[in-house]
């Protein structure tokens, strides 16, 4: 196994079937209002401006976004993804009422795909997990988008340290992250981030909310 590989599983090993269970109060709750100074409303807001009735989620956390937000149909095709089968697992049973598809699979390399293609496409709070510098974890997109319908929209946030204010707290615990690899985005930045949108994607908008970066772009 390679550094990267290690990373990799460094950053979503944190999701044990133990703290999937308090992740929504600790991240969504707590960290979310009062560190990173973006509250997980404007998270489901987000969604809500974004998603579609064929919808796949990246990096699905515990479900709480898709579980929360307004699709535009009562039936929508939806599907999560992740390397992790514990959030999987958590996830598909939280919104077992859309019976969602699954796919075990890394967004750092090709990714082995046959189904019906989606047209939106919700990457939440992954990036900042993942190895590496923005321009390398901007590969995801790049395997990502095959998936995707022409004019299908991507969106999603992620946590910055660069062209954004962060207060202490949020400098102290991006360090703590840092150091036991649930994070690696010491050299994540907001210019960083447009740009890298910028070269896959039409009708880019990034918001700053807090140290956060909402995002979102046309295939």
């Amino acid at each position: 196994m390679n550094a990267t590989e290690k990373e990799i599983l460094a950053g979503q090993a944190v999701y044990t079937k133990r703290t999937l269970v308090a992740y929504d109060f600790v991240v969504l709750g707590v960290s979310n209002r009062f560190i990173w100074k973006c509250p997980t409303r404007r998270l489901v807001e987000h969604y809500n401006r974004h998603v579609s009735a064929n919808h796949i989620d990246v990096g699905v956390g515990t479900g709480y976004f898709p579980d929360h937000c307004r699709f535009p149909s009562p039936t929508p095709r939806i599907a999560l993804m992740d390397l992790n089968r514990n959030t999987l697992d958590f996830a598909s049973a939280r919104i077992s009422r859309y019976k969602p598809e699954t796919y075990c699979r890394s967004v750092l390399e090709p990714i082995s795909f046959d189904g019906a293609k989606f047209d939106s496409l919700g990457i939440n709070y992954l990036l900042h997990c993942l190895p590496g510098s923005i321009e390398s974890k901007a590969v995801a997109f790049d395997y990502l988008k095959p998936l995707l319908n022409p004019n299908a929209v991507v969106f999603g946030s992620t946590l910055l340290q660069g062209g954004v204010h962060r207060n202490w707290s949020a400098k102290r615990l991006m360090d703590v992250y840092n150091k036991k690899g649930i994070f690696t985005n010491q050299s994540d930045d907001l210019e960083c981030l447009k740009e890298e949108l910028g070269k896959r994607f039409r009708d880019v908008s990034v918001e700053v909310v807090g140290c956060a970066a909402l995002f979102s772009g046309r295939v």
